[in-house]
């Protein structure tokens, strides 16, 4: 198929058989194909579109973002694969950016100045005192992916290993490799990445390791005190690992912070603003040790030179005057990923969601259950663009839901995983 997509024999939009066909004519098991056309819908060759099957992706592209691997709603769906938070949840932004408009009024910014507020800088500070973060120097980037970025190129080389969560966030499992870098997955369950994974990972020669700390991306997990500890003790021993922690999750859960980092010699700790105020709000705060601190800064120079000031007193602002309730926040979301959850299990059906807004959902045939939810009217998002080596799975972001939803997307699911059994959960 993929020699059919480059010669032109295939072009985009055109329906490939169903699995059972298209077996039955090679004379090949379903699930040979079934794999087949999963392992072609991670490269981003073809998309599932409902009723209408598979088909050739309108776009090819030999390196396709995984967050290109989505499906296309119907009119009328209810589409839970964004990953967005819930607007009615956001703070209203108008008085924070008409203070930060005031505010940077009296003092204009111009090249060669400081790149970090004062005033940020030591509310942000106190935040992460407050959290148990090691002191270190304090960097703003344009967002988590911007922070991650900056660090794994300034202290890594092409070539070197890095330790990933899998499943985990498909941006970073993208980032990786174009930075010329080798992922090597890092299993997770609810409490964060497990240590044996981690020893083997850095045994096995990764020179850095990417942790969530909370609301993991897909599965919702967060780093326990006990799972802080033993992964400090792995990264004890290996002491030149750089270690960097996502903490996109502030703001928005109410589970404490257990930060891993301090213990080896280079670390980056990044708190983004995305999720708690909106992800166009593109500021994230970044502490680490002054090395690595440093080479973040001179990189940053020589591209966008910092964050607008404009941001930096907006989320002073926010920040200074509580303006996100996080209790009621973490509630909101809570309530709704937990009522999931218990929905799912009355039916027979195991998934995860610790905290954060997104649920993940282990599938046998993650094709097929994508497909049967669309034609069931719920657009979710396939797990393809969250693995590595890991078990197929399907996520669901609670965002859009309200409680009356739970029982009804439960249904579907449950028929989406057992379609011989759907008119037991009608």
């Amino acid at each position: 198929m993929e020699n059919g997509v480059r010669s032109g024999g295939l072009a985009p939009g055109d329906a490939l058989p169903p699995v059972r066909d298209l077996a039955a004519d090679l004379g090949v098991n379903a699930n040979t194909v079934a794999s087949a056309y999963r392992a072609l819908r991670e490269r981003g060759v073809i998309e599932t579109a409902g009723r209408r099957g598979s088909r050739i992706r309108e776009r090819r592209a030999e390196t396709a973002p995984r967050e290109a691997i989505r499906v296309e709603v119907p009119e009328g769906g209810r589409d839970i694969a964004s990953g967005n938070p819930d607007p009615r949840l956001l703070p209203p932004l108008h008085t924070a950016l008409a203070a930060a408009a005031e505010a940077v009024s009296h003092r204009s910014t111009f090249y060669g100045g400081p790149s970090v507020d004062a005033r940020l800088a030591r509310t942000a500070r106190a935040l992460l005192d407050a959290d148990g973060v090691p002191d270190g120097p304090l960097a703003l980037t344009s967002g988590a992916l911007d922070a991650i970025g900056l660090a794994l190129s300034e202290q890594l080389h092409p070539g070197d290993a890095v330790a990933v969560e899998d499943p985990g966030w498909g941006s970073v499992l993208d980032l990786v490799p174009a930075l010329g870098m080798r992922p090597v997955p890092v299993a997770v369950d609810d409490e964060g990445p497990r240590p044996e994974d981690v020893e083997r990972a850095l045994g096995e020669g990764a020179s850095a390791l990417v942790v969530t700390s909370r609301a993991q991306n897909p599965t919702g997990a967060a780093v326990s005190a006990e799972r802080s500890r033993r992964l400090r003790e792995v990264l004890a021993s290996h002491p030149q690992t750089l270690l960097v922690e996502d903490d996109h999750g502030h703001g928005i859960v109410d589970a404490p912070l257990r930060p891993v980092v301090g213990t080896t010699d280079r670390w980056v700790l990044v708190r983004s603003t995305a999720k708690a105020y909106g992800p166009d709000l593109r500021l994230a705060v970044v502490t680490g040790d002054a090395l690595t601190l440093d080479r973040m800064q001179r990189r940053q120079l020589l591209g966008p030179g910092w964050v607008s000031h404009l941001l930096q007193a907006a989320v002073r602002h926010l920040w200074e005057t509580d303006a996100l309730d996080v209790r009621s926040v973490a509630r909101a979301y809570g309530e709704r990923r937990e009522a999931l959850v218990r929905a799912l299990a009355a039916r027979g059906v195991a998934a995860r969601g610790r905290t954060g807004m997104n649920v993940w959902v282990p599938v046998t045939d993650e094709t097929g259950a994508v497909a049967r939810l669309l034609q069931s009217g719920w657009g979710v998002a396939p797990g393809a663009r969250f693995r590595v080596n890991s078990a197929p799975g399907v996520r669901l972001t609670v965002s859009e839901l309200v409680m009356d939803d739970i029982e009804e997307l439960a249904g579907a699911v449950a028929a989406a995983l057992r379609p011989g059994e759907a008119r037991r959960y009608e």
